[in-house]
């Protein structure tokens, strides 16, 4: 989406990802309440239009989580749901909405909560409903297939896989919203146990509870709040992939290469721009991957871009800063939001402990949902900040 006017993120939110016993609601409240604060944003009234991602949750959830906030009755609330993509989807239409004109404050939220909605069965009925799922092909075979392909047309080695968690799990060490932190060996990552082959449980991400918030609005209301260092959103991008009836090459991504390219396009940014990205890691082959698809280096270099150390503190350019999926964990729809949230912190200079040196001037956030139904019919969103 080529913007038409300027679009500012005044404020973010985020909640510590993991398991919680409080619903989606609190979470996406908690994490609300805290853009608003930081947006200056003292009167529900204010914000004219809220798009609440969720994935699992039920129906009307951003209604339940906004209610208490004051901004039912006012304004347009709509539900987003993208599967893994629905908290960045929800930002995407936030900043549509200021884009356009439509509105000078809008908010984009994504929460979800796995414990309690597990634990009453109610979590993904209606993904494991499709024949795919139900014959075997879930996300972690899915993406074990193209490490066994990628592996075999590079030569990458269990432990090159291994290193993205360690690199991860060290970059999120200090991050007190990350569920998983700290130092961690390849031999530990490699020998844990087997979910797929050659997937390893510390190569997958953990199923957690969560929620992110971003608030953006206008150049003439970032003047009226006073906001001290506004982050320009430069582009944002959002697109649905092919119906895959066909073979097609797995070690690669067509969907997140088209809407990289589209964003890099229309925002006259180019990948050796980028400062830092928070990608779909959701398994240590998909960030392996995800760097050739996004540009970060070319096609076929992605081992290599890996091995010389370009995906972290001092490298070309630092991929999942703030630990990624593999250290806080993937709450399904709330993933894209928190990803917009810790990006901007950084931009901020409000990461102690794990702030990327020097600040980064450009951030790019990208997460895709839907692989596992209609053969991989699904969305990718890209964002440069």
């Amino acid at each position: 989406m080529k913007l038409e006017r300027k679009v500012y993120i005044a404020g973010v939110g985020e909640t510590k990802f993991g398991r919680h016993e409080v619903d989606f609601d609190v979470l996406g409240r908690a994490a609300a309440l805290e853009a608003l604060k930081a947006s200056n944003i003292d009167r529900p009234t204010m914000v004219q239009s809220a798009y609440v991602g969720n994935g699992t949750n039920g129906m009307v959830t951003g209604q339940t989580v906004l209610k208490d906030l004051g901004m039912c009755g006012h304004l347009p609330i709509i539900n987003v749901e993208s599967a893994c993509s629905a908290g960045g989807m929800a930002i995407h239409l936030a900043v549509r909405d200021v884009a356009l004109g439509l509105a000078d404050v809008a908010i984009g939220i994504g929460c979800e909560n796995h414990t309690l909605h597990m634990a009453q069965g109610t979590a993904f009925a209606t993904a494991m409903s499709d024949i795919e799922t139900v014959h075997g092909a879930v996300m972690t075979g899915k993406y074990a297939m193209r490490a066994q392909r990628y592996m075999y047309e590079t030569g990458a080695t269990a432990e090159d896989l291994a290193m993205i968690t360690v690199k991860n799990r060290r970059h999120a060490t200090n991050n007190p919203y990350a569920w998983f932190k700290g130092e961690i060996s390849i031999e530990e990552v490699v020998n844990s146990r087997v979910v797929a082959s050659p997937l390893t449980l510390q190569q997958c991400c953990g199923i957690a509870d969560g929620a992110g918030a971003v608030v953006v609005c206008s150049e003439e209301m970032v003047k009226k709040l006073g906001i001290k260092k506004p982050i320009r959103v430069a582009g944002s991008v959002v697109r649905s992939g092919p119906y895959h009836n066909r073979p097609r090459d797995i070690t690669g991504d067509d969907i997140t290469e088209e809407t990289a390219h589209q964003l890099y396009e229309e925002s006259g940014i180019g990948p050796e721009d980028v400062n830092i990205v928070e990608l779909h890691d959701a398994f240590t082959i998909a960030e392996l991957l995800y760097y050739e698809c996004l540009g970060l280096c070319p096609k076929g270099e992605g081992l290599k871009f890996l091995r010389d150390g370009n995906a972290t503190h001092g490298g070309k350019c630092v991929v999942s800063p703030r630990g990624g999926m593999l250290s806080y964990g993937h709450p399904i729809g709330a993933s894209g939001a928190a990803q917009i949230a810790a990006s901007v912190k950084q931009m901020r200079n409000q990461c102690p402990g794990y702030q990327v040196e020097p600040v980064p001037r450009v951030a790019m956030t990208h997460v895709t949902g839907g692989g596992c139904r209609a053969r991989n019919t699904r969305h990718a969103r890209c964002t440069c900040w």
